[in-house]
């Protein structure tokens, strides 16, 4: 086996690899329980399938066929670029649209930092709804 047949199977176990991948992110797509944790799914592993199968298709051209694919190179970089930022803006719609999270999620930290004032008013709101239907005791009273 020479070193070019080598290469060229690399850039195939590249591209099992990748695909792979991308099965088990339409998984996580299907199985997880909200838009959080969905877009997770999608941008990280979809990004490294993507990535892997872009990259072992320039491997391959590249030593199979001898020459070096501008496209593939801006293909993996484009990838590379917008996929995680259109998972997060994605994300950051969803929250801002106030989308709930999946039960069991944990805490929120980040709800009394953009939304403090409607959280306050809230729990003030609360504090005298409790406070107004409370018994009051006649016999303080004079």
């Amino acid at each position: 086996m020479s070193v070019n047949q080598t290469i060229e199977w690399f850039a195939v176990v590249l591209i099992l690899f990748g695909s792979i991948i991308s099965v088990i992110s339409a998984f996580g797509m299907i199985r997880l329980p909200d838009v959080y944790t969905r877009s997770h799914a999608a941008t990280k592993s979809a990004t490294l399938s993507v990535l892997c199968c872009l990259l072992g298709a320039f491997i391959y051209f590249w030593f199979h066929d001898g020459f070096v694919s501008i496209r593939l190179i801006l293909g993996i970089i484009f990838v590379f670029i917008t996929a995680p930022v259109a998972g997060h803006l994605v994300c950051r719609a969803a929250y801002r649209s106030r989308v709930p999270l999946a039960e069991g999620s944990g805490a929120d930290a980040l709800k009394p930092v953009l939304f403090g004032d409607e959280v306050r008013n809230l729990k003030e709101k609360e504090v005298l709804d409790a406070s107004a239907e409370m018994p009051v005791d006649e016999s303080t009273k004079k």
